[in-house]
């Protein structure tokens, strides 16, 4: 009965959004409520449901979000996207330019959590789709779908770091194996499905406030070496703290350190501070003219914020009201290959709860036991479960809404695009897993 109530509050976003024209917040709010009342669940927990989703959701996001617009818009502003996006044009030719934005979106997310490598690389997206005039879901597929391969299949990031350790696998072998997946199933999906039909009727537009409209002549513009540091110093951040992960115990006093300045939150204010003075004040700019751009981000995503706050509310009401418990008792005794039922129950919890992480981390303890059958790899399991659980990304996901809001999508576009992608990620997933362990 649970799973099923998670479709009907689905119906009711459809319902409140598509025919009653209801914005995407209030929405969300009113169908976290309604299905909490529908589970059963008392009024006082269905409260604090919503305050803990809102609270998980945007605890470190609302700053990866707020210094990432800031960061974008100082990098539009300056002139420094601009550069960035003239040289990928220039170096790559317009024929090439998705394979230019896939490149640097699988380089930025091989290390930076999927939000945060949306941030940096949105205004590069936006920059380079105004300069070409190309549709922006071509130019701008490729990169996201980059970020979401290796989110999706690559440690460290949060969900297949995690399987790794509940099955005791190897991280390093993890990240060999689960590379070339990640970068067949982007280059498939970012280049390839952003050139259907399907994709090419969409149109996705940049939300006011977030670019420029300020072209700057040639000579006016940054060089590139700043443009493209400006960028990509959280990148930098990010990687070294990954590479003291790996190298150092985790209470040794360098790796406190890299870890603390390599954080995602942290990395991107550095990273706004040093595009204040390098991209702002050290070419001329005045401080009230750099608080006036960063005050403008900020207000450009208010709304991108509460929406994205709200598929937290709904995830956490779904979460709260026990699913996980229903969706146990329709997999036991299912007999299937290990690594085919280890994504399919991925894939129904992410149905079901929406979240990634939170289905990665709910399908590992239920497929655990599968670990013992003979001749199955620990981080083969790791990658099946990992790349379940980023099937069908729709209404209770919030970074579905967060790609909603960044392309200026409707909601029926951001399902024809968003859940389809996310569905052929997954799937492309589960053949590269299948083909390797037959190899192996």
């Amino acid at each position: 009965m649970s799973v099923f109530l998670v479709f009907v509050g689905v119906a009711l976003i459809l319902v409140l959004m598509v025919v009653l024209k209801i914005d995407g917040f209030i929405s969300l709010m009113l169908a976290a409520i309604a299905v909490g009342l529908m589970e059963g669940m008392q009024l006082n927990a269905i409260t604090k449901s919503i305050y803990n989703g809102i609270g998980d959701q945007l605890k470190s996001l609302i700053l990866i979000l707020t210094f990432g617009a800031m960061l974008g818009k100082l990098l539009a502003e300056s002139g420094a996207a601009q550069k960035i996006a003239n040289t990928l044009i220039k170096k790559f030719g317009l024929k090439n330019i998705q394979w230019a934005i896939l490149l640097t979106a699988i380089i930025i997310g091989i290390t930076m959590f999927y939000e945060a490598g949306f941030v940096v690389l949105i205004p590069i997206i936006y920059t380079v789709a105004a300069e070409t005039k190309l549709p922006l879901l071509y130019i701008g597929l490729p990169g996201i779908v980059g970020l979401a391969a290796t989110h999706a299949f690559l440690p460290p990031h949060p969900g297949p770091a995690a399987v790794t350790v509940v099955f005791n696998a190897n991280m390093g072998k993890t990240m060999l194996l689960g590379l070339p997946i990640a970068i067949v199933a982007a280059t498939l999906l970012g280049v390839f499905y952003a050139r259907t039909n399907w994709v090419k009727k969409i149109n996705a537009v940049m939300p006011a406030g977030l670019i420029s409209t300020n072209q700057l002549k040639e000579e006016e513009l940054p060089g590139f070496g700043i443009s493209i540091l400006s960028a990509l110093l959280p990148v930098f951040l990010i990687a070294i703290s990954t590479i003291g992960e790996l190298l150092l115990a985790k209470n040794d006093p360098l790796q406190i350190y890299l870890g603390f300045f390599g954080s995602a939150p942290i990395a991107l204010f550095i990273a706004v501070l040093f595009a204040m003075y390098f991209l702002g004040i050290a070419r001329g700019m005045k401080m009230d003219e750099i608080a006036k751009i960063n005050a403008s981000a900020v207000k450009a995503i208010a709304m991108i914020v509460l929406v994205i706050a709200a598929g937290g509310a709904f995830k956490q009401v779904i979460v709260d009201s026990g699913v996980a418990n229903s969706i146990k008792a329709m997999t036991m005794g299912l007999q299937m290959n290990p690594y085919m039922l280890a994504w399919f129950v991925g894939a129904v919890i992410r149905i079901a709860v929406g979240s990634s992480t939170v289905a990665v981390t709910m399908a590992s303890g239920i497929v655990l036991p599968l670990l013992s059958t003979v001749g199955i790899s620990p981080e083969l399991m790791v990658l099946a479960t990992a790349c379940g659980t980023v099937f069908c990304s729709h209404v209770n996901d919030p970074g579905f809404w967060m790609f909603k809001e960044y392309f200026g999508l409707s909601l029926i576009d951001t399902m024809k695009v968003r859940t389809v992608y996310s569905s052929l990620l997954s799937i492309t997933g589960l053949i590269g897993v299948l083909i390797i362990s037959a190899i192996l």
